[in-house]
């Protein structure tokens, strides 16, 4: 992996952002989903989500703002389109649905930001962009899951937008080890800084 981006360094990719002057943690879709042995979306991410869970907890302890994302959709599933379609297994974030509910930790305390959202990317169809901005937002500690999906969805739009994307690998997960870590080597190479949670922390400073 190492030799992969030292050859995208070669070929002039995989350049550094770094953090801005006003920072967010964006939690995607920390839903019980993904860690209920009766959900086929359940995924081996126990450790992204206590991860998750310590990041959350030092932008808060930081007074740095802390926005969750969460996925909905009617009975029917008829305002997920063709993502549905494409992923029937979708239908566990139906309104209702106790599989669509927060993980117990991290979860949305009074007066965080909560999106909702329909696709994996947590700017497609909200007004995520519009609260960043609003808010002076310029930096984005992406945590959650998952990695391949709406983590790589997120990370890139947040770039496309304007944010600036530092993905916490050690705070997000997927179905497979190997999906992870291809999907965090793109990102590096291409759209976001990766970072581990201990350098993260570090970054999480008093506001």
């Amino acid at each position: 992996m190492s030799d992969t981006l030292a050859s995208y360094h070669e070929s002039g990719f995989a350049g550094q952002l770094g953090p801005g002057r006003s920072p967010a943690v964006l939690a995607i879709d920390l839903a019980m989903a993904y860690l209920d042995d009766s959900s086929p979306l359940r995924a081996p991410v126990d450790d992204a989500v206590a991860a998750s869970a310590a990041l959350v907890g030092a932008a808060r302890a930081a007074g740095i703002p802390v926005i969750f994302t969460r996925v909905s959709y009617q009975p029917g599933g008829l305002d997920g389109g063709l993502f549905v379609r494409k992923i029937p297994a979708l239908t566990v974030f139906e309104e209702g649905s106790p599989l669509a509910e927060f993980v117990p930790d991290p979860r949305p305390e009074p007066g965080e930001t909560v999106i909702t959202k329909q696709y994996a990317s947590a700017f497609f169809g909200t007004s995520l962009a519009a609260t960043l901005t609003a808010a002076g937002i310029d930096t984005l500690y992406i945590c959650g899951l998952s990695t391949s999906g709406c983590i790589r969805a997120s990370a890139t739009d947040a770039l496309q937008h304007g944010f600036r994307p530092l993905v916490v690998a050690d705070a997000c997960g997927d179905r497979e080890p190997q999906l992870h870590d291809a999907n965090l080597l793109d990102l590096q190479a291409k759209y976001a800084d990766v970072l581990g949670l201990v350098d993260a922390l570090s970054q999480l400073t008093p506001r």
